[in-house]
């Protein structure tokens, strides 16, 4: 079970990754060219927070089941730094830059001008988007 969430954690990544950069892209697009913030856009940007979300929930059955997760926390793995990515940092940026993404859309959503709505996902969304390139383990990430 834990070698096939440890896969599908991984995959899926690219997908994610994928679909909040289109969002990103396409949500400066919009804002450059000074377009109405339409329902479209906004299911789009929704469609981002969804991926995220589900490789957050995703993420945390791995660590909880992942020898290299929860179960590894001691002082003793602090001392080593791809313990401590995976243990602590990795998952601890991630959380922080999802909780940016679903900040940014509840704002983006709530908003009342078209371009202040396009400006809080280009930060949120930016921001998330940075902090979980930031934490990925590139040197082993398939």
């Amino acid at each position: 079970m834990y070698i096939g969430f440890q896969h599908l954690h991984s995959y899926i990544a690219y997908i994610v990754l994928a679909v909040l950069l289109g969002v990103f892209f396409y949500t400066l697009i919009n804002f450059i060219n000074k377009k109405t913030f339409t329902e479209s856009a906004r299911k789009i940007s929704l469609a981002g927070l969804i991926a995220a979300h589900i490789q957050l929930l995703i993420g945390l059955v791995l660590y909880f089941i992942s020898p290299m997760g929860i179960s590894n926390f001691s002082g003793e793995a602090m001392g080593d730094a791809m313990s401590r990515l995976y243990m602590l940092e990795h998952p601890l940026t991630m959380i922080i830059g999802i909780i940016l993404i679903t900040v940014g859309y509840s704002k983006a959503k709530n908003g009342k001008d078209d371009a202040g709505r396009y400006k809080k996902i280009l930060i949120y969304y930016g921001l998330g988007i940075f902090l979980i390139l930031l934490r990925i383990p590139w040197s082993v990430w398939p």
